[in-house]
């Protein structure tokens, strides 16, 4: 154990001492800028374990397993996965703004994610949300080897 840990030290685990991520500024687009030319900025915020696990159920159907009746397996919408996420995260623009899916010819915050961006950018788009939210945090990082002394 490192020194300096204490590990027995319940009160550390307590909510009250988790850090908060705080949202992030990402610019998603270079099609969408000031009158400078300089790309608009999106902010993003952390989605939590919760709001994840509510988002992977709503994607996620039951499938029949080829050549077995009566048995299913879950399969997840990777796609739609992917999209809700991205839409749950983005705070700025404002994805549910009603005048700004009109504008987009878009109806909910999925769809408009896709009129305004492309196939790369919604590809990047999804990285930075991850790593807001910490999906893409190194393990390495996390895991610390207990030695016997």
């Amino acid at each position: 154990m490192e020194k300096g840990t204490d590990m027995s030290n319940f009160s550390a685990f307590m909510k009250s001492n988790k850090k908060q991520r705080s949202n992030e500024l990402y610019a998603a687009t270079k099609s969408l800028t000031d009158g400078n030319g300089v790309p608009l900025l999106w902010e993003l915020r952390p989605v939590t374990s919760r709001e994840n696990e509510a988002i992977r159920e709503q994607c996620t159907t039951e499938v029949q397993v080829p050549g077995k009746p009566g048995m299913y397996r879950q399969r997840v919408d990777t796609s739609e996965y992917q999209a809700k996420l991205m839409a749950a995260a983005v705070v700025t623009p404002n994805l549910n703004d009603a005048e700004l899916q009109g504008n987009w010819d878009a109806i909910g915050a999925e769809e408009l994610l896709k009129a305004m961006l492309t196939p790369g950018e919604l590809v990047d788009l999804y990285s930075a949300v991850s790593q807001a939210s910490d999906f893409e945090a190194g393990m390495g990082d996390k895991i610390k080897t207990v030695k016997n002394s």
